[in-house]
């Protein structure tokens, strides 16, 4: 008997084309262009098809991976796409902003010999084709509950309940704040890493299901959660985290001290990197400072650097530490963002109209780790530095907003604002209401948000057929 033919590892990581750099730092169009069919059936060949895959154990929404890539192996793009739906009702997103390489893609075995599988760029290829077939085709919806469940806020976690639950035959309605559906994906991330066509595709597909979207409407100030509870069987809360955090040091309410909130939502959702085609001015600064290290920071960065400034990100530990994610700090580096590592800004000082003029930093050393395990930055004595800068952008992190805990009873919250919810089923301290997201674990992922927005979407429908 004749035996099996061992695969052979290809080892060559299919890399995606992109913008040249000296071209993208000028517009504001997707960077990341996308494979071929041709590089993605030649990446997707490398997968080894595992018989336990440890990728799917990544994945916070379960998708079956090997199966979706095998069907791109095989040409199948249609069967492929169908695969991942099943599990996540938003893969273009996912597959442009999720950190597979810390999650799915860390997993798989072909990571030992520094080649895995390029997931995400496969998750985009496949959304990406679907898109280009034309509408979608919807999957089946199950046959009517009467069951109604609100969902307030149009985010990841929001909009992967609301794809949940539809399809297991419950009616939603989706109330965001703002005048668009995407929560996050709409105001935060850029249209270079982003476009919001994709992201109004993706929430079009929700409202194709039969989610009914309700924009303009303030959980808290329109109605309450107590007052939706009297129309509805069940409420999920994914509100997001969109109360600023700020450094509390002299000269941070000059003006041209911006929140990355603010900053990014202006150029985002308001379409200011358009103006005077769209009415939102955004000041054209010279020299910009961005505070902090994660993906927000270098949205912020890459933003203002395409808005004409100079641009320097300061963060106070080393760029080995930097939670954002490898590929962000690389296009960074590429479009010419400078990084001041081991630099803490202490003070801001402003000109007589009240405009920050400079930023006083001092150089950091790292020392013993700390609780998130990366090494204590500590001050050195006497390192005094002075940037000059004309707009200065806080990214250190969010909170989740206080109105929604501060007018709803019974609704428990911790420390930092967040409301308490079970990790395992998303429900809250208060009956018929569950959270996931941002609003529970502060700012975090799209796809954890995702992740959390399909458990609780599994425990309402187990509680709505059970009650």
């Amino acid at each position: 008997m004749a035996k099996t033919q061992k695969k052979t590892l290809d080892l060559v990581r299919r890399e995606m084309p992109k913008q040249p750099p000296e071209v993208r730092r000028h517009n504001f169009q997707e960077v990341a262009l996308g494979y071929s069919p041709e590089l993605a059936v030649e990446e997707a060949r490398r997968c080894l098809q595992c018989p336990k895959p440890a990728c799917v154990s990544g994945c916070p929404v379960e998708i079956n991976i090997p199966a979706f890539i095998d069907a791109i192996a095989r040409r199948d793009f249609g069967q492929g796409i169908r695969i991942l739906k099943e599990k996540n009702c938003l893969p273009a997103i996912c597959g442009r902003v999720c950190p597979q390489e810390d999650q799915c893609e860390i997993k798989c075995v072909l990571t030992r010999k520094g080649a895995p599988v390029a997931i995400g760029r496969l998750e985009r290829f496949l959304a990406d084709w679907e898109a280009e077939q034309g509408e979608p085709e919807l999957p089946p919806i199950a046959p009517p509950t009467g069951k109604k469940i609100a969902v307030v806020g149009g985010g990841p976690a929001g909009l992967t309940v609301a794809g949940d639950l539809i399809q297991l035959g419950h009616q939603v309605t989706i109330f965001e704040a703002l005048h668009k559906m995407g929560g996050v994906l709409i105001y935060g991330i850029p249209e270079f890493r982003l476009p919001k066509a994709i992201v109004a595709r993706e929430v079009d597909y929700l409202r194709r299901l039969g989610v009914k979207l309700v924009t303009n409407f303030v959980v808290g100030k329109t109605r309450t959660i107590d007052s939706l509870l009297e129309e509805f069987d069940a409420v999920f809360i994914g509100a997001g985290a969109g109360l600023p955090w700020f450094m509390s040091i002299p000269g941070e309410n000059l003006n041209g001290v911006y929140s990355a909130n603010e900053y990014l939502t202006r150029i985002n959702l308001m379409k200011g990197f358009l103006f005077p085609n769209y009415h939102t001015p955004i000041k054209r600064h010279k020299r910009v400072a961005v505070i902090g290290g994660g993906n927000v920071a270098m949205d912020c960065a890459r933003s203002a650097l395409r808005l004409g400034a100079e641009v320097r990100i300061i963060y106070r530990r080393s760029r080995q530490e930097m939670p954002a994610r490898l590929e962000e700090i690389e296009n960074a580096e590429e479009e010419g963002v400078i990084f001041e590592y081991l630099t803490l800004p202490i003070r801001y000082h402003g000109d007589e109209n009240g405009w920050v003029k400079e930023m006083v930093c001092v150089r950091m050393k790292l020392g013993e780790p700390d609780a998130s395990g990366r090494r204590r930055p500590i001050p050195i004595e006497g390192s005094e530095t002075v940037f000059p800068v004309d707009a200065v952008i806080v990214a250190i992190g969010n909170s989740p907003n206080p109105l929604i805990p501060s007018t709803t009873t019974g609704l428990e919250v911790g420390k930092r604002g967040n409301i308490v919810a079970d990790e395992e089923t998303g429900k809250t301290t208060k009956e018929r209401v569950w959270a996931g997201g941002d609003v529970t674990t502060g700012a975090a992922t799209v796809i954890l948000a995702m992740g959390a927005g399909r458990k609780a979407a599994r425990s309402i429908h187990q509680y709505l057929t059970s009650h």
